[in-house]
């Protein structure tokens, strides 16, 4: 049986929207944190012009393959095992990386790992695009963002709700400058940033 969540079937077609535009004149994207695989079938379904490289840990990799052998779309790469913590990703230069809801499950150590990664086999001008709850200037930005981190320190103290400033210097130390914030229903954001020449 397929894993399902409901979360993804909630969120996809907003951010949808937003990977319309971001990655409108990209060819290759690596999806870091593929999970149940919803997200990856259903973007590239409707972005056939993009390769969509899916990934994750091993144990995710079964689901992700159920989903992509009932869609039987040919623009959908099986799942690479990407573990962000790790030095070598085995994978080439891409030109687009899109990951949701990842930033307050990892722990910061591994977030500035991922960053690592990122700057080796991101292309020139290549786009990060992060989906998921974020504060700003240290302010979460409702109630329950703050109980939903909250809930999540309790269960994880190393994860959390993350600042966009801190994720915005690590982005600068690896060559990434910001360019757009698209706020989304549920008091999520997506967040864009951009490789330097």
């Amino acid at each position: 049986m397929k894993p399902y969540a409901e979360s993804c079937e909630r969120n996809q077609r907003p951010i949808l929207e937003v990977l319309e535009q971001e990655f409108s004149d990209i060819r290759s994207v690596l999806e870091i944190g593929s999970g149940t695989g919803q997200h990856a079938v259903f973007f590239a379904a409707r972005m056939p012009h993009l390769i969509w490289k899916t990934s994750d840990l091993a144990q995710a990799h079964p689901g992700i393959l159920a989903w992509l052998q009932e869609s039987m779309l040919e623009n959908v790469l099986p799942p690479l095992t990407i573990d962000v913590t790790e030095d070598d990703w085995g994978v080439a230069s891409v030109e687009g990386v899109f990951t949701a809801n990842t930033m307050h499950i990892l722990s910061w150590h591994s977030i500035c790992r991922m960053f690592d990664g990122l700057g080796k086999i991101l292309a020139p001008m290549a786009r990060v695009v992060m989906y998921g709850p974020f504060r700003f200037d240290g302010e979460f930005t409702s109630e329950s963002n703050a109980a939903f981190d909250r809930y999540l320190r309790s269960r994880d103290p190393l994860g959390g709700i993350r600042d966009f400033e801190s994720l915005d210097e690590l982005a600068k130390q690896h060559n990434l400058r910001f360019r757009r914030n698209h706020s989304l229903p549920s008091n999520n954001q997506v967040l864009v940033w951009e490789r330097c020449r």
